[in-house]
């Protein structure tokens, strides 16, 4: 009896799958590196697929998450949501692996962001807010039990 190898080959099927956690994805979780500790940190963002299908988030200088990407853009970022229903474990995740860079206050990601995420309103325009293009480098799809694959950059991209 033949088995499965746990890491699968890369193709379309895992290509889009990715891709479309990533268009979906409205929050995730950012791990970073705690700058005064040298510690992992990991918090929830709010995120959305930029025009370019890359993730876009928005953060604060208040929060610990921003000045860790600020002092190191390397950073890890968890998406995908187990269902209502049966083991969170066969819900497909995706971690990738990302840099970060921030973003000069432009009016068309803006809107863009906005447009997915109306609420941030309330706050978008605040001195200590930021958007930040959190490009992938590599990524890991967990598809469910069994369905596993280690993308490059190549295979997320949208173009």
């Amino acid at each position: 009896m033949s088995e499965t190898p746990p890491v699968r080959t890369v193709d379309d099927e895992a290509r889009s799958l990715a891709r479309r956690l990533i268009g979906g994805a409205r929050h995730g979780a950012l791990g970073v590196i705690e700058p005064d500790t040298g510690a992992p940190f990991v918090t929830r963002i709010s995120v959305v697929p930029g025009p370019d299908g890359v993730p876009l988030a928005l953060v604060s200088e208040l929060a610990l998450h921003t000045r860790a990407l600020r002092a190191d853009p390397r950073a890890s970022l968890l998406l995908g949501e187990p269902g209502g229903r049966g083991d969170p474990l066969t819900h497909p995740r995706l971690t990738l692996a990302v840099r970060a860079s921030f973003l000069d206050r432009e009016t068309a990601l803006r809107d863009h962001y906005l447009a997915l995420q109306p609420k941030a309103r309330l706050y978008i325009d605040f001195a200590d807010f930021h958007l930040v293009r959190l490009a992938p480098e590599a990524g890991h799809l967990n598809g469910g039990f069994g369905r596993a694959w280690r993308l490059a950059a190549a295979d997320l991209a949208t173009g």
